[in-house]
C-alpha cells in the first residue's frame, strides 16, 4: 500500500473498500509505467483478500480522472530508441485485462477528462460512473497512434457506427452519450461525488448498493440528433469513402466531422478502421495482444513521434504525416502493422 500524499498512485483499504487515487493532477493524472505497476500490484493484492470487498478508482484534481498515458515519456523513448514504450504498453494492457476480469466490483468515477489510458482504467471496469463534467474519448489518431488499451474492442461493442465515429475522429463524448452507448453505467452529479466517495468508504461491503442510491437521471444523449448521419456515413468500407459520404451528406456537422478526420494521421486512420471493423469478433485478450504488435510497429514508423512532437513537444499543431494522404497508405502496410509477430507479448 502507498498511503503517502506524495505517491503518484495512492492505494489503501478503508472499511472493506480498496481505494486507488491517481495523484498527478497537474498532468491530469497521465499514466507512467510506475503508476501502472502500482495499480496492478494493488489489484493483485486485493484479488483474494477477504478484507477487500470492492475497489474504487478516482483521480485527484478538478480536470479529470486521467488524460491517458504519459506521451512525453513515449516521445523520449522514441527519440532514444529504447524498448521502454513497448514494456509500458505490455504492462498497461495486462492491467487493462485484469480490470476487465476483476472478480470484485470495480467502481471508476470518470469525472472530467477521461481519455486514452484513462478509458483503460475505467471503462473496462464493472461499474462506470460519469458526471456532467465527463469528457470520454480515444484521441489517438491525432498523435499517429490508434485507440489502444483494448479501445477498439470497446468501440466495436457500441451500437451502430458510433465506435467507428469515435475511433476515427478522436472526438470526446459527454455523459449522456457514454451511458447511451454502453461506455458508462451510472450518472452521479458532480456535486455529489465527494458524498458518494465518503459513503463508499463507510462500508465497502455495500459498495454496489450504495452506488445505486446515488444514481440520478441520465442527461440527454448529446449525439442523438447526429446518430442518423453517423450511422449512414460511417458504415462505408474505407476511411476515404466515409469522408466522401460525410462531405456529400449535406449536414453541416457531418462536413465538419470530415475535416476533423482529414487532420489525423492517414496511417493511423487506416489502421484504426481495420482494427475496429475486425474487433467485433475478437476477444479482449486477442485485441490487447494485437495492440502491442501494432504499437510496436507504429513506433518504428515516423507518425507517432511526429504526432506527439506537434501536439505536446513543439505544440505547433502542424504534424507532417508520412504517408501524407490516405491514398498513399497501402493495405499491405496496414496488414504488416497489425500482423507482424513481435518477441514481446502481453500474455506469455
Amino acid at each position: 500500500m502507498t498511503s503517502s500524499d506524495d505517491a503518484l498512485v495512492i492505494t489503501r483499504v478503508v472499511n472493506g473498500l480498496g481505494r486507488i487515487e491517481l495523484n498527478k493532477a497537474k498532468a491530469i493524472n497521465a499514466l507512467g509505467r510506475d503508476m501502472i505497476a502500482s495499480i496492478d500490484n494493488a489489484l493483485n493484492e486485493w484479488r483474494d483478500d477477504d478484507a477487500v470487498a470492492a475497489v474504487l478508482i478516482t483521480g485527484r484534481g478538478e480536470r479529470g480522472l486521467c488524460a491517458g498515458g504519459d506521451i512525453k515519456a513515449i516521445y523520449q523513448d522514441l527519440v532514444a530508441g529504447t524498448s521502454e514504450s513497448q514494456d509500458f504498453w505490455a504492462e498497461e494492457y495486462r492491467m487493462n485485462f485484469d480490470i476487465a476480469n476483476y472478480p470484485k466490483p470495480y467502481i471508476a468515477i470518470m469525472h472530467g477528462i477521461t481519455m486514452g489510458g484513462g478509458v483503460g482504467v475505467s471503462v473496462h471496469g464493472s461499474h462506470r460512473v460519469v458526471t456532467e463534467t465527463t469528457k470520454l474519448g480515444m484521441p489517438e489518431t491525432g498523435i499517429g497512434l490508434f485507440p489502444d488499451i483494448g479501445g477498439t474492442y470497446l468501440l466495436a461493442q457500441t451500437p451502430g457506427e458510433i465506435g467507428m465515429y469515435m475511433g476515427l475522429t478522436g472526438l470526446p463524448i459527454g455523459p449522456g452519450a457514454a451511458l447511451a452507448y454502453g461506455l458508462a453505467d451510472t450518472f452521479v452529479p458532480q456535486d455529489k461525488v465527494d458524498e458518494l466517495v465518503a459513503a463508499l468508504e463507510a462500508d465497502g461491503t455495500k459498495a454496489v448498493e450504495t452506488l445505486a442510491t446515488f444514481a440520478a437521471d441520465a442527461p440527454a444523449n448529446e449525439l442523438a440528433e447526429a446518430e442518423a448521419w453517423i450511422n449512414t456515413c460511417f458504415a462505408h468500407d474505407s476511411v476515404e469513402a466515409i469522408i466522401a459520404a460525410l462531405l456529400a451528406h449535406g449536414d453541416e456537422d457531418a462536413a465538419k466531422t470530415a475535416e476533423v478526420i482529414k487532420s489525423k494521421s492517414p496511417q493511423s486512420l487506416a489502421v484504426t478502421f481495420e482494427m475496429i471493423r475486425t474487433a467485433k469478433t475478437m476477444t479482449l485478450q486477442d485485441v490487447l495482444e494485437r495492440d502491442l504488435r501494432a504499437g510496436t510497429e507504429i513506433a518504428a514508423r515516423p507518425d507517432l513521434r511526429e504526432g506527439i512532437r506537434a501536439q505536446v513537444i513543439d505544440k505547433d499543431r502542424n504534424p507532417q504525416w508520412n504517408p501524407a494522404t490516405l491514398g498513399e497508405v497501402e493495405q499491405a502496410e496496414v496488414d504488416a502493422i497489425l500482423n507482424t509477430e513481435q518477441d514481446r507479448k502481453v500474455f506469455s
